[in-house]
């Protein structure tokens, strides 16, 4: 295999004007979006989707391959194959893409449209298992997949993102660092809650080097990350269906729950003022202000959220009106899309 295809590259840190030579490399950015200028809330958004990976997964993704190449777990003959809801799986495409890797992904039915076409358009295999383990998770379902699959072949490598420390430790060494540059004063920090990765890597490095940082978890209603009940989530990304192994409650200093209707009409707020987010943003900016509407009235903090993902790819879940019907019942609360009208013809 030739080496321009990026196997043997190592992955660099980029910066403002930087010159990439592979799709893996674009990861660090430092953009921040003052909501308080749009949504009035008082909060920068740290925005992680500017990337090749369309979210804050390609940081983990690159993380976690580099360690497996680093470890030799990963050689030029491995087929890499993880079980992802979405985000981790169009990551991986691009950097198996990147270094030449093939990459099997095991998704499941709740995994964006778009989604599924972008890992494939990357040269990815995707695998959608169409049915939940016996106690309805799909979680368990696909994880069974992939022990099927590496069984089966001995080229194959799971890279684990559920209990790889390479995931939280990318955002131990880059995504809170970042941070912590960025807003020296900082007050609070609100993180998404799905595989633990970045809430924990970013817990830890504030707890060691600025603990008087208040972490705030944001989790989804029905997952059963810090010991909460299960139940019903239409919605990928954030939450989980059992518990996950790097998620330590012991890091975080308060934890918001949020409803996936709040998180949908977050999401169609931003949509009004330019900012199409997906559907995890949507879930941390909900949750943050309503952490903040409770604690910071005044606005007074300095206050940083971390935005997982852009929109683009739930353009056919969060914000199309017949699928938010279809799960959440009518729009009440819920902004509605821009009726579409013949050429000529005015909205009634």
């Amino acid at each position: 295999m030739s080496t321009a295809s990026g196997f043997n590259r190592p992955i660099r840190t980029t910066h403002p004007g930087s010159v990439i030579s592979t799709a893996d490399e674009l990861v660090d950015n430092d953009i921040y979006i003052d909501l308080d200028a749009t949504l009035g809330i008082p909060l920068y958004l740290k925005c992680e989707g500017f990337n090749f990976a369309g979210s804050v997964k390609l940081r983990v993704a690159a993380a976690m391959v580099s360690a497996g190449m680093r470890d030799g777990v990963i050689t030029q003959e491995s087929v890499l194959v993880e079980s992802s809801s979405g985000n981790l799986g169009v990551a991986l495409s691009v950097v198996a893409a990147a270094k030449g890797l093939p990459f099997i992904c095991v998704t499941d039915p709740k995994c964006n449209p778009t989604t599924v076409k972008l890992m494939r358009a990357f040269g990815s295999e995707v695998q959608v298992v169409d049915a939940p383990d016996p106690d309805g998770s799909y979680l368990s379902a696909r994880k069974q997949r992939v022990r099927s699959l590496c069984a089966s072949d001995p080229r194959l490598v799971w890279l684990n993102q559920y209990e790889n420390p390479a995931n939280w430790i990318a955002h131990y060494e880059h995504t809170a660092p970042l941070i912590a540059k960025r807003f020296p004063a900082l007050d609070v920090l609100f993180v998404g809650t799905g595989t633990g990765g970045t809430l924990g890597g970013c817990a830890r490095y504030f707890r060691e080097n600025r603990a008087d940082v208040r972490i705030v978890a944001v989790d989804s209603v029905g997952s059963v990350n810090f010991g909460m009940p299960s139940g019903p989530r239409h919605l990928p990304g954030l939450g989980a269906s059992e518990p996950m192994p790097l998620v330590d409650a012991r890091l975080v200093d308060d934890i918001v729950r949020v409803e996936e209707r709040d998180t949908l009409t977050t999401c169609r707020r931003l949509a009004r003022h330019g900012f199409l987010t997906g559907g995890s943003t949507g879930t941390v900016i909900s949750g943050a202000e309503h952490w903040l509407r409770l604690h910071d009235p005044d606005g007074k903090r300095t206050s940083v959220a971390i935005s997982p993902d852009l929109g683009e790819r739930y353009i056919e879940t969060v914000y199309d009106d017949c699928w938010v019907e279809a799960r959440y019942g009518a729009l009440d609360g819920i902004s509605r899309g821009a009726e579409e009208t013949q050429p000529g013809k005015r909205a009634q």
